[in-house]
């Protein structure tokens, strides 16, 4: 961390690629897993493109890296060095609503830096975290996610915290792109297949009234920055399955733009309908 907090910017980047590169060759299955993902979800693009846009998947995560390292120097003063907002005005219009803010974001772009710079650019916000193995690793990360003012959720005590943010009109993320376990989720659509996807988002907004936002903090070679883009606000009718649908196939219509971006190194459709055979 320190290496790629404290060097120059450019030689923090090479470094980053070295790093996500020995990530990729140690370990083997994290790119095996990404083929085979994009084998199911984009069965119409050639190998050599699939293999491409693997490639593209570690240099995000290299580029996440070099952001992560360097919170401790991020202010009000520089942020829009390295993002800027688009579409804030969904935000602005569900602040006025006021009945609170909920984030549908995935790990696509930089995850981290979207919540740290949201807080910077415009408010803190609550963030819903899975924590970590390792105790140690897991104090750090949650240390340097909280500089600008953002209040960690753990997810095992989720729902009461979420309601109290919501009742006081604030903003809530939640990563909505991971596999979940039959007990926790509903099988749902995502790039054509059944995916077992965490209805919790869904009821929540259902339950509370509160505005779901797609937000993502895009990379965009041309400027050599990241575009934090949130989308036009998902309609919640207050079906858990359908309501569980429109926001996985928001997540999946941006995936589908930046596919290099997104971690396909994840096993997305890991958890199978009863009957069906697993898929890896």
């Amino acid at each position: 961390m320190t290496s790629l907090e404290w060097t120059p910017l450019p030689v923090a980047g090479r470094l980053a690629r070295l790093y996500a590169g020995l990530l990729d060759r140690c370990l083997p299955r994290l790119r095996r897993t990404a083929l085979r993902n994009m084998e199911l979800a984009l069965p119409e693009l050639p190998e050599q493109e699939r293999r491409r846009i693997a490639d593209g998947v570690f240099r995000s995560i290299a580029r996440l890296l070099v952001a992560f390292a360097r919170f401790p120097r991020l202010n009000r003063g520089n942020i829009s060095e390295w993002i800027r907002y688009e579409g804030l005005e969904h935000f602005e219009q569900a602040r006025e609503r006021g009945r609170g803010i909920l984030f549908a974001t995935a790990h696509l772009g930089n995850w981290e830096l979207s919540a740290y710079a949201h807080a910077l650019l415009a408010e803190p916000m609550h963030v819903v975290v899975r924590p970590l193995d390792n105790r140690l690793l897991d104090r750090l990360v949650e240390r340097r996610r909280s500089l600008s003012g953002n209040r960690m959720i753990e997810k095992r005590d989720f729902a009461r915290s979420i309601l109290k943010a919501l009742a006081a009109n604030e903003a809530v993320g939640i990563l909505a792109d991971q596999n979940t376990s039959p007990e926790q989720g509903v099988f749902v659509k995502f790039f054509g297949i059944p995916a077992c996807s965490n209805s919790s988002l869904a009821r929540l907004a259902a339950h509370t009234g509160a505005t779901v936002i797609p937000g993502f903090a895009l990379w965009e070679e041309a400027e050599q920055r990241y575009v934090l883009r949130f989308y036009p606000p998902v309609a919640i009718e207050g079906d858990p399955v359908a309501d569980t649908q429109r926001i996985q196939r928001a997540i999946e219509d941006v995936v589908r733009q930046y596919p290099d971006q997104w971690l396909w190194i994840h096993k997305r459709w890991k958890t199978r309908p009863p009957g069906e055979p697993p898929l890896y």
